[in-house]
């Protein structure tokens, strides 16, 4: 069968995974019941759905005509760069998808730079020319910007352009929407452009895994692109490790993609295509499935190095045990090294004290991971995230990033003066129909807890978008967090008298009537330094009367914190507990007292 595999890269939001929806639903390719009338088909996991993009890459094959063409969903955001640079591995070529309004943002060019890197041939659709405000003509002009800045050979710069509006299900040649009927114009440019995948039917068997699944009956699943030779089930192969070692195995199933789903197949399957396979128990990413009696590795897959690290560890906080179903540091560390199997950008390693050190490539990767665990019943304490500096040459790098802001011109002042204490050097800015556009180079870092920050200073109206730019001198500095924190004092239940006396004082996090403890924080000092409140505090009942009651006070609305915001909030002192019903902050040594003694370096 003639196939393409092609790769779908585009920014956050810019309508990557709708497009793909319209390619499967006119392909006339057969949808499962549970998707004939469901948006965002290959969003299929709840976070993804919950949070509106990509976290992890997935496949659909679809038919156009004789033609098998294997579609390949990248996330489009930075963190989740791991995804992205081993699924490009099994393309030919790609789909850059770009908002008519907005033109490329910054994951297009990460994704861009890994795609061109590879060589593949790029396919430029200009999205959402149905919006009232497209502009198709400057998105494209700043795409091939884009393409030059990336250095992109001559041939790869004279890219096709094609138009669509994927909610729609309609694309063209021109940015007209009147002329447009369907998606035919996309099919045809992709049969047009992108190369059939090279490959020796006839030579020994060469399959590289790019992801891994676990299957309750077939054990572990692993998903690649034969690149020589062919396999069928039932076939012995050699396993081919990261060291080299090598074993041999029957495959016991063999599945190749129709639509979404996954099919059993007993064709023999040849080089170029896409498929997944079971019957090796202890393969992992970027190892090679090779011809038993001439093996040969394929290239392991290079994965940028984490930024960012947190410590895990089992919680000990006097509500312990209480939420979650899986609390201890077995059960932790198991699934902590089960996350190991899939996700090649994370490194996870046994701490001092009984916990783990995480690191990861963001912020957000590391927050899905956690948030994810949670989901799953899991029930530890997270510290604050911390930047991976390396040494070179006698000299202390940190990680940098690359940050663009979009922002109404009235908060363009606030934002350039919280990114210049931050230790953030403006690199470009400009000024178009009431809208600043700023780019800085800020330490990683510098980054931590500003989000917050940015959407107050804009008021909500800001867009910023990071990527990381490579390691550079760390400029020093740093201070921990100008506001301490409001900490409960005692262990009981939150009280409306309690509350409304410390209210004054700062931003609370919690309402009447939540469980808390000694050592818990419970909400945002209005100044430096830590306080410890009583909001478990009760009205004293009696007899006596006074002129003031029955005049209820006014009762702030609490700022609810979930993991993000806590992961922001949190300073060196401090802790995120997270249960599958709560997200807490607390203090890392609970007790006033103790706490005292050990800043003056007393035991």
């Amino acid at each position: 069968m003639d196939i393409r595999n092609i790769a779908i890269i585009a920014h956050v939001d810019h309508g990557k995974t709708t497009l793909v929806d319209a390619l499967l639903r006119q392909s006339k390719t057969k949808l499962a019941k549970e998707f004939v009338n469901q948006a965002a088909i290959m969003d299929s996991n709840d976070l993804e759905r919950e949070r509106g993009i990509t976290i992890f890459s997935k496949n659909a094959s679809i038919l156009y005509g004789e033609t098998r063409i294997n579609i390949i969903d990248t996330p489009g955001h930075a963190d989740f760069g791991g995804e992205v640079e081993r699924v490009l591995k099994m393309a030919d070529g790609c789909l850059l998808l770009v908002d008519a309004k907005e033109g490329p943002m910054p994951q297009t060019r990460f994704v861009l730079k890994k795609a061109l890197a590879m060589g593949h041939k790029v396919i430029v659709v200009v999205n959402k020319i149905d919006k009232a405000d497209a502009r198709p003509q400057f998105a494209l002009d700043k795409t091939f910007e884009l393409f030059l800045e990336l250095g992109a050979s001559d041939e790869i710069a004279d890219f096709p352009v094609i138009y669509a509006a994927a909610r729609d299900g309609k694309a063209g040649l021109t940015p007209d929407l009147a002329s447009m009927t369907d998606i035919t114009p996309l099919f045809e440019a992709i049969m047009k452009y992108v190369p059939a995948p090279t490959g020796d039917v006839n030579a020994p068997l060469q399959m590289l895994t790019v992801s891994i699944t676990a299957d309750n009956f077939k054990g572990r699943l692993a998903t690649g692109r034969i690149y020589n030779g062919s396999l069928k089930a039932g076939q012995e192969i050699t396993h081919i490790n990261r060291k080299g070692e090598m074993k041999k195995y029957r495959l016991t199933t063999v599945m190749t993609n129709l639509g979404l789903d996954k099919i059993e197949t007993k064709e023999t399957v040849y080089a170029g295509d896409i498929l997944t396979i079971a019957g090796i128990p202890d393969v992992t990413i970027g190892e090679t499935i090779a011809d038993v009696m001439s093996p040969v590795a394929l290239p392991t897959i290079t994965i940028d190095e984490p930024t960012v690290k947190m410590t895990f560890a089992v919680n000990d906080s006097p509500f312990a045990g209480k939420e979650g179903k899986f609390s201890t540091s077995r059960q932790i560390r198991e699934r902590l090294m089960k996350e190991l199997e899939t996700d090649v950008a994370l490194r996870v390693i046994d701490g001092t004290d009984g916990d783990w050190v995480v690191s990861g490539r963001g912020e957000l990767h590391l927050a899905i991971l956690i948030e994810r665990m949670r989901r799953e019943g899991f029930e530890f304490q997270v510290s604050q995230p911390q930047v991976i500096n390396k040494t070179e040459n006698g000299k202390n790098l940190t990680p940098h990033e690359q940050v663009f802001v979009e922002t109404p011109e009235a908060y363009s002042g606030a934002v350039i003066q919280k990114m210049g204490t931050r230790r953030g050097l403006l690199q470009n800015m400009y000024s178009e129909n009431g809208v600043t556009f700023i780019e800085f180079i800020i330490p990683t870092r510098g980054l931590f807890g500003y989000r917050t920050e940015f959407l107050t200073d804009t008021k909500g109206m800001g867009i910023i978008n990071t990527i990381f730019s490579g390691y550079d001198v760390d400029p020093g500095g740093w201070h921990d967090k100008d506001q301490g924190s409001l900490v409960a004092h005692e262990t009981g239940a939150s009280n409306l008298y309690g509350l409304l006396n410390v209210q004054d004082r700062g931003v609370l996090f919690i309402g009447p009537g939540v469980a808390v403890y000694e050592g818990q924080v419970v909400g945002q000092s209005a100044r430096p330094g830590d306080m410890r409140v009583n909001v478990c505090k009760t009205k004293q009942l009696s007899n006596m009367r006074s002129k003031g009651d029955g005049s209820a006070e006014h009762f702030n609305t609490p700022r609810i914190m979930n993991l993000e915001n806590a992961l922001e909030y949190i300073g060196p002192e401090e802790l995120v507990e997270v249960t599958p019903e709560n997200i807490r902050i607390r203090k890392v040594i609970l007790n006033e007292g103790e706490a005292r003694r050990q800043a003056r370096g007393m035991k």
